[in-house]
């Protein structure tokens, strides 16, 4: 059953730790605390009826190490005893997962509050930054990651402890603000009638923000797939691609610069996740900055404030393992999300 007001400063090596998306599974094995992951194959939520036998196929029956506990980031609410995925049909039951695959304890947290273990702890080497601002020592960062969803995690320093924050911060409103934009909102598809921030920035948002341009434009699409829109756009063979990234980039900056507001995040804002890797030179181009820190009566608050891209491409598991190491810098609740044997 979940442990109660639980205060366990320690887990029990090997880890078994894993970042569970929408459409990818990543796990890795940590042996100690001084070890480096051992890391697995990238596995595809869809090869696998469900995560148990994910687990047992692609990490348990590749190694002769048998994990005593899993930290598991999950991209979904977690609610009571079986927690459902939000773009995934895989259904995590922890006391299934202790008594079948041998745990002696599962913990499981958001995926994004993973992220935000990431920010806290990744070196330099694995961080770009984008425009100006330092980063203030011990003050409140937010990840942003679009990917199958858009993921929004704040992270707060207290007490010398980092305290990550979860939340469905992609849902929020976005609106139209320049002449373009009331154009193409109407064309842009809703969500039980609103356009909310994930609407537009994630990869089947790219395809909304793409649909919207070719439509207003009176073109016929050229790109059926997010990639195949980054591809075009790199190669700069489809104006529409084109625009659609500069769109793309722009909201993100809109939505990162609210969040940035929302947490007086002046220890930065960190973008996540292997689109915002790809699309890394449209970053690097003016229109991001300039929409983060065009918010008036504060854009001198968003210009000291500095924005990066994680460039790990495995942060999450990275967060995760320097979580599992020494849980005490970090304040994650596992009250009703840890199950031991």
């Amino acid at each position: 059953m979940p442990i109660s007001h639980d205060t366990e400063h320690s887990i029990a090596f090997p880890i078994l730790i894993g970042d569970i998306g929408g459409t990818n599974a990543r796990f890795a094995i940590l042996t100690d605390a001084n070890a480096e992951p051992k890391e697995f194959p990238i596995l595809a939520t869809a090869d696998y009826p469900s995560i148990d036998e994910a687990i047992q196929a692609g990490v348990l029956d590749r190694t002769s190490l048998q994990p005593r506990s899993a930290i598991l980031a999950v991209a979904g609410p977690i609610k009571g005893d079986e927690i459902d995925l939000t773009n995934c049909d895989w259904v995590i039951q922890p006391k299934v997962m202790i008594r079948d695959l041998g745990f002696e304890s599962v913990t499981v947290i958001n995926d994004f509050e993973a992220q935000g273990l990431a920010a806290a702890s990744l070196g330099p080497e694995y961080l770009e930054k984008i425009g100006g601002g330092e980063i203030r020592p011990s003050t409140s960062r937010v990840v942003v990651g679009p990917g199958t969803g858009l993921g929004v995690s704040g992270l707060v320093h207290a007490r010398h402890t980092w305290f990550p924050v979860p939340g469905e911060g992609g849902h929020v409103d976005i609106g139209p603000r320049t002449g373009r934009d009331y154009e193409l909102f109407p064309l842009y598809e809703p969500i039980e009638g609103r356009i909310s921030a994930e609407q537009l920035l994630c990869g089947r948002g790219m395809m909304n923000i793409y649909h919207a341009v070719c439509k207003a434009n009176g073109v016929k699409p050229a790109a059926a797939t997010p990639s195949e829109v980054t591809a075009h756009w790199a190669s700069g063979s489809d104006p529409a691609a084109v625009e659609t990234i500069e769109l793309f980039v722009t909201y993100l900056g809109r939505v990162a610069g609210d969040l940035a507001l929302i947490f007086m995040a002046r220890g930065g804002v960190f973008l996540a996740g292997g689109i915002v890797q790809k699309i890394l030179p449209a970053l690097n181009q003016p229109r991001f900055r300039q929409a983060f820190e065009d918010k008036a009566p504060h854009s001198a608050i968003l210009r000291t404030i500095p924005t990066f891209v994680i460039t790990h491409p495995l942060a999450a598991l990275s967060g995760l393992a320097a979580y599992a190491r020494t849980p005490v810098r970090f304040g994650v609740a596992t009250e009703g999300r840890r199950w031991k044997a």
